[in-house]
């Protein structure tokens, strides 16, 4: 059986991520706490345990906040981000000098409880619509500084992502349409000013300004606020615009994508997946997605 693909984090990134949390955390004079009660001389193992069900993210976090802290200290990964764990599975043991357990320890869990939130809460709606087509995916909607790796997080759970960030595709909002005097016009416009390998999609609110979007022929219509019964009229206008057949849409090439956004819960995505849309983007894997319970239980000896 071959294995799932799972995405690769850059070290790079996760190095300067993980150095600003430390520097925020540990301050001018490091954790004074640790300092006045921990004799240098010290040492302890411990093990990061999984308190609940979810899937796992920032493990490699995790083990930079170790090493940045303190090189010596031995970091040992019983588990790879993207795995389902269930409560009380041991994640992660570390071994070495007690004071650099303790500094790194908060930095370590925040990343790996809150990216594996975020892979986990994604699951939820993965799982959902897994019976259909559809992909769940993210929005530029993310904590500053954080984007990267949450949006890593959100395809470990099985979701899919979105643009990074305003410089990698073009997003034509209501606002732009606005200024620019028209649908048709914004995307002619942008289609004009793009490299050919810039993607351009556009935001519509109805059926009337979809239909516009089709005859400049951009590359996704983000179909925003609409109910399952528009969803469907938005899927077949697509595929009577293209001149596909039922049995060859999804595959056939030049195909618009549809994009559905707006009123998305795990109470909703199922039937709006179930309209035949290609993404159903969400804000809420990312800015509502509830950290995962784990913490660390340093071994007494």
């Amino acid at each position: 059986m071959t294995e799932p693909f799972r995405p690769v984090l850059s070290p790079l990134m996760a190095e300067d991520i993980v150095k600003a949390a430390l520097l925020e955390d540990l301050g001018r004079a490091g954790d004074i706490t640790t300092y006045a009660t921990i004799g240098p001389e010290k040492t302890a193992k411990a093990a990061l345990n999984g308190r609940e069900d979810g899937v796992i993210a920032g493990i490699e976090l995790a083990r930079t906040a170790f090493r940045l802290v303190d090189p010596s200290v031995v970091f040992h990964a019983l588990v790879a981000d993207g795995d389902r764990v269930t409560a009380g599975t041991p994640l992660i043991r570390v071994e070495g000098a007690a004071r650099s357990i303790l500094s790194a320890e908060r930095v370590a869990l925040n990343f790996l409880m809150h990216l594996s939130g975020v892979a986990s809460y994604t699951a939820r709606f993965a799982d959902e619509i897994a019976h259909t087509s559809a992909r769940v995916t993210c929005t530029r909607k993310t904590l500053p500084g954080l984007r990267a790796v949450e949006k890593y997080a959100v395809r470990l759970g099985g979701g899919s992502n979105h643009r990074f960030g305003l410089d990698d595709a073009i997003l034509i909002k209501d606002n732009h349409i606005a200024v620019a005097g028209g649908v048709a016009q914004a995307i002619r416009a942008a289609r004009a000013y793009a490299g050919h390998l810039v993607r351009i999609e556009v935001e519509v609110d109805n059926l009337d300004q979809m239909k516009e979007a089709l005859t400049a022929r951009p590359d996704a219509i983000l179909l925003d606020n609409m109910g399952p019964d528009l969803l469907r009229e938005a899927v077949e206008i697509n595929r009577t615009h293209g001149g596909f057949s039922s049995a060859d849409y999804l595959a056939a090439p030049g195909r618009v994508i549809l994009e559905a956004s707006g009123n998305v819960n795990l109470q909703t995505i199922r039937a709006i997946a179930e309209t035949g849309v290609d993404f159903i983007s969400t804000s809420k894997i990312t800015m509502a997605a509830p950290t995962l319970d784990i913490g660390l239980d340093v071994e007494i000896r």
